[in-house]
């Protein structure tokens, strides 16, 4: 499952210095800054967060989590007016639910020298139910205003304690204190897990409690503590106790930079310092050793072994005879493979919810034809086994999801089916009906997947694909009397590139489809469009238009400057920061080809072209060339660019710079065309 907690209820704390951070000491310094110290360019500053999150017994509940939460934020201007509301994530998908209260929070602002206070009240609270697994309590501070401050507290209890939820360190805006402790009873062992390049001192300590308990008399409890005992106060009841160790971790930091969005940075989140807890075994007194998440074979061992996703691979009986028939007269392997998908994706409707576990149950979700992701895919892969295919389900972590870097349950949160036919594996995922085998949504697309078998092994298996999307597009033009370059452009589209066109413009109207062409391309104007193949997922998506382009061309002392690449001219670098802390993600490798010829005009002749070239970067990551030639009367002019890796890691961001400036440089060249 998954929580979102943030940062707790403010116990005093200091980090050696007299800044006051107990709730309401907002000072009047702190509302007449005009710019974060650091950082000139951040939008809202958090000036301290603290997160307590501690695990108590109560002899009502048992053992429970409780995190206590506190932050005081920095608002400069009216773009951090988002950091004023909050939004807090609870599990309801269970036998009991994660429950929110104690919220208070308090907005201050200067006037003259006076602070002024504005009360969070209820009608700023508000309750939101997310899906069937989560809803959202969701609170807006009062009176925003520039160079405000925000002070709020809430506490998060919850039943669940298999994994403490992320605690964030690092957002997109600097954090100048943070105070983050966890506590836990020895009985349960956590592993700890740190993500990003922001070093954290993490202290781990260790102090003395008591848990009061209540057992009947004369009632066998095997030695253990009677944690389970549910009694009350009263005839053959006593009270016992049990002394135990409360294991801490603690963390001090300040002076945390921002991590922005950047170009084609994927989920962000991976890389922000991060700390995370998840339940490595449990031993109680007098009870033996649970082992909880200790591998990724037990994690994946674990995860088939459920009835909710193993059991669901058992039974064949609802649709052999469908299957039979569909199979009829098939022998191939592959053939076999692409009947099936398509028989899945044509019958099941994906309802919108993804998971690792079934939620109707592969039979139910067959008959209905409705079903979540693990419905779908399961199916998928019973069906293919039923064939005689090596099909095994695949888990993965969507993008949004982030990356689990470490053996965990929770970090995967979505199945697809994968079969093997000689030695590669093919990778469906059939709630999409725009998806074929070995070619999955971007959203799927991150790092690894853990492939499961049915005897109990598992492996990784690349999710990315292996081929490049390709984008092919031959553009003939020519130069009107007015100076307007004029004409005709058709591209086919493989791969990712497809599919992405395929969700974006497939279900469009040609008048949206028109739009959303000329926002890409500003300064053009575009008719008589086209598209082929928009729902035939098994052949290129083809596109072809007719175009004006008004700025293609300059006449300055008589010559004319032409763009030769028209407006599928790259005109910027996408990459701006002078360094980069995170890898440059692709999310697939892809190849652009370009063939243009531009009819000369009467009148002139060629009196410059750019010289061709060729770029390569490091490790034959990418590459670019880049050819030019004239006749009598047509310039003609190809292109290609290729990345083939999906993958740019920090390392390489400063050759990766360089290489995007360079090209940018290349095809804004002009051609220079004189009078004759």
């Amino acid at each position: 499952m998954r929580k979102i907690t943030w940062f707790a209820f403010l116990l005093v704390t200091s980090f050696g210095v007299a800044q006051d951070f107990r709730f309401g000491k907002v000072t009047v310094e702190e509302l007449q800054e005009e710019v974060h110290s650091k950082d000139a360019d951040a939008d809202a500053a958090i000036l301290y967060r603290e997160q307590f999150s501690h695990i108590d017994y109560f002899e009502n509940d048992g053992l429970m989590l409780t995190t206590e939460v506190y932050e005081r934020i920095k608002i400069y201007n009216t773009d951090g007016f988002d950091w004023g509301t909050q939004q807090i994530l609870l599990y309801t998908g269970g036998s009991k639910n994660e429950s929110v209260g104690k919220i208070k929070g308090v907005t201050y602002t200067l006037n003259g020298d006076k602070i002024e206070e504005s009360k969070l009240r209820n009608d700023g609270i508000f309750d939101e139910e997310k899906n069937k697994f989560y809803d959202v309590k969701k609170f807006t501070m009062p009176n925003l205003q520039p160079g405000c401050v925000i002070e709020f507290q809430y506490e998060v209890v919850s039943p669940y304690l298999s994994t403490i939820d992320e605690i964030r360190l690092q957002e997109e805006i600097p954090v100048n204190k943070a105070d983050v402790s966890f506590y836990t009873p020895e009985w349960l062992v956590y592993q700890l897990h740190r993500k990003g390049i922001f070093p954290l001192d993490i202290e781990q300590t260790s102090k003395a409690a008591t848990i009061n308990y209540r057992v009947r008399q004369g009632v066998s409890n095997g030695g253990s503590v009677g944690f389970a005992q549910r009694s009350s106060v009263g005839s053959g009841v006593q009270m016992r106790k049990i002394d135990y160790q409360k294991k801490g971790y603690k963390v001090l930091a300040q002076d945390i930079p921002a991590m922005r969005e950047e170009a084609y940075s994927s989920n962000i989140d991976n890389y922000r310092a991060a700390l995370s807890f998840e339940l490595s075994f449990t031993q109680y007194p007098g009870e033996p050793l649970e082992t909880i998440t200790s591998s990724w074979e037990a994690v994946s061992k674990t995860i088939y072994d459920s009835e909710n996703f193993g059991g669901q691979l058992k039974s064949v009986r609802f649709f052999d005879d469908d299957i039979d028939e569909l199979l009829a007269g098939a022998n191939d392997p592959i053939e076999k493979l692409a009947r099936i998908y398509e028989f899945v994706k044509q019958k099941m409707v994906w309802n919108k919810y993804i998971g690792i576990y079934t939620d109707e149950g592969v039979k139910e979700a067959y008959k209905s034809g409705v079903g979540n992701s693990a419905d779908i895919n399961l199916m998928l892969v019973s069906m293919l086994r039923y064939a005689g295919l090596d099909a095994n389900p695949v888990i993965l972590s969507t993008r949004d999801n982030g990356i689990p870097v470490f053996p965990t349950r929770n970090g995967f949160n979505d199945v697809i089916a994968g079969a093997k036919i000689g030695e590669h594996t093919f990778l469906m995922d059939a709630t999409n009906k725009m998806g074929m085998p070995d070619l999955l949504d971007e959203e799927l697309l991150n790092w690894n997947g853990r492939v499961i078998r049915e005897d109990g092994s598992s492996e990784w298996v690349n999710l990315y694909p292996s081929k490049h999307a390709t984008e092919s597009t031959i553009i003939s033009s020519e130069i009107t009397e007015d100076l307007v370059a004029v004409g005709n452009l058709q591209s086919r589209y493989t791969g990712n590139y497809g599919l992405t066109y395929r969700k974006k413009l497939g279900s469009r109207t040609e008048e949206e489809r028109l739009k959303a062409f000329e926002q890409m391309h500003s300064g053009v104007d575009i008719a008589d469009l086209e598209l082929k193949n928009a729902l035939e997922v098994s052949n290129p998506l083809e596109v072809a238009y007719n175009f004006e382009m008004l700025n293609g061309v300059e006449e300055v002392g008589g010559k004319l400057y032409v763009s030769p690449l028209l407006h599928v001219t790259t005109t910027e670098n996408p990459f701006k920061s002078e360094v980069r802390a995170h890898p440059v993600d692709f999310k697939f490798p892809w190849k652009d080809r370009y063939i243009i010829s531009i009819k000369i005009p009467e009148g002139y002749t060629v009196e410059s072209l750019p010289e061709s070239a060729l770029y390569h970067m490091t490790d034959k990551m990418a590459s670019y060339v880049y050819r030019v030639s004239a006749s009598e009367d047509k310039i003609n002019i190809s292109t290609e660019m290729a990345f083939n890796s999906s993958i740019i890691a920090p390392d390489y961001y400063q050759d990766l710079k360089k290489f995007y400036e360079t090209i940018v440089t290349k095809q804004n060249e002009k051609i220079v065309l004189t009078k004759i």
